[in-house]
């Protein structure tokens, strides 16, 4: 750049953590000029995409083998800030310092979250060129940060996650025991900083001290001319208490933090940002066992409707998880009245009174566990007329008057 003039851009809002598609990006170019120029022109550009890089090779790879390289473009908008005009007519722009304002609108349905990676990154810029007679065109960069919006409340991610898996430890005639883990998470989206209460119940049935952990987990996937590759590593973990042989261990809700992550990055063709919540037990002398939830980062946090039943019962201090586990996935509906009445009770004249221990004898059971299974069943018919009739009884007739 010349020592005649200084170049600089600066956003209307600096402090902004990025741009969403749609958005108009304001600003103003910077001139501090030591003395007249003349213009040509004076433009910005708003410009970027993924760029993926690595030898294509697998095993050992050799010095001399070049790299291949894929880009993918998304963004390439520019605007006009100073021109010529029509009759050949030049710009003079006199010494001191100028501030010409700028504003881009950003394409939807194109972009891609900013993000560097091992083999690749999203990058874009935003770059202020001049152009004068008789010089090079003179350029000055400032990165703009992009962010693809993940809305957390949508219907798709709000379904609990859950998986199971058992392993026997030991082999053949030394085998000692059987461990199960069995993991859930209430949805399937959270944002960064989102503390997610993690579900849990380990059955330690070997003759082993193990030790349960939970951890957040980022797999970066790059494409690049048919080959891949891939890097995966921990952003955050917890541990759990050790559990003894013959023991169960339950996490009602254990907190893990999700860490200043990129958002899940699902919407490019060469680089892809995934997460997944991994519980797992460390077993001495065994192989690890685990079980992977998928987990999404979004950017647009939960707005809490369906949590107001949790939040209601996480103020008292019981361990309600078994409610969860015994109730059916798909539960019966209740049985019709006429069927568990008989004829010699509906001709009786006389009111019907149940205890404890009538109730106890009729489900030959404690009662407590029979109303699990009828627990959020949807009501009987309604119906004005009275399908089994008591002949016995005799019908009261009521009536009122309204009075003005």
């Amino acid at each position: 750049m010349g020592e005649d003039i200084k170049m600089g851009i600066v956003f209307e809002n600096e402090g902004k953590n990025g741009y969403g598609e749609g958005e108009t990006v304001t600003g103003q170019v910077l001139l501090e000029l030591t003395k007249a120029i003349r213009v040509l022109r004076l433009r910005v550009q708003a410009h970027g995409g993924a760029y993926v890089s690595f030898k294509s090779g697998r095993g050992v790879e050799t010095a001399q083998e070049p790299p291949t390289s894929e880009l993918t473009e998304y963004l390439n908008e520019e605007c006009t800030l100073l021109t010529e005009m029509a009759g050949g007519d030049e710009i003079v722009m006199s010494t001191g310092k100028h501030k010409i304002e700028f504003n881009i609108l950003l394409p939807i349905g194109h972009l891609v979250t900013t993000f560097a990676g091992k083999y690749g990154k999203i990058y874009y810029q935003f770059t202020a060129i001049l152009e004068r007679p008789s010089v090079p065109l003179q350029c000055v960069h400032r990165e703009l940060r992009v962010i693809s919006h993940i809305d957390v409340n949508s219907p798709a991610f709000l379904a609990p996650v859950r998986r199971s898996k058992e392993q026997m430890v030991g082999c053949w005639i030394l085998t000692s025991g059987p461990i199960a883990l069995s993991a859930k998470i209430g949805r399937l989206a959270y944002c960064n900083g989102e503390a997610i209460p993690i579900y849990a119940e380990i059955e330690n049935g070997s003759s082993r001290l193990v030790v349960p952990n939970a951890a957040i987990y980022q797999t970066q996937k790059f494409f690049n001319n048919g080959k891949s590759r891939t890097f995966r590593h921990m952003v955050a973990s917890v541990r759990g208490n050790h559990i003894a042989s013959g023991s169960t261990e339950l996490w009602n809700g254990k907190m893990l933090k999700i860490p200043p992550v990129t958002p899940s990055i699902l919407n490019c063709s060469i680089i892809q940002v995934e997460y997944s919540l991994a519980v797992y037990i460390n077993i001495p002398g065994a192989k690890r066992l685990m079980v992977e939830l998928p987990l999404v980062v979004g950017t647009i946090p939960f707005n809490g409707f369906t949590y107001r039943n949790s939040s209601v019962a996480s103020q008292f201090p019981v361990d309600m998880s078994w409610l969860a586990m015994t109730l059916p996935d798909q539960p019966e509906a209740p049985p019709n009245y006429a069927d568990i009445m008989t004829e010699e009770d509906l001709s009786r004249n006389a009111t019907f009174g149940t205890t404890y221990d009538d109730l106890a004898n009729l489900f030959q059971s404690p009662p407590f566990f029979a109303m699990q299974e009828f627990l959020f069943q949807p009501p009987p018919l309604y119906s004005e007329v009275d399908l089994h009739p008591c002949p016995t009884m005799e019908r009261q007739i009521a009536s009122f008057t309204l009075e003005e």
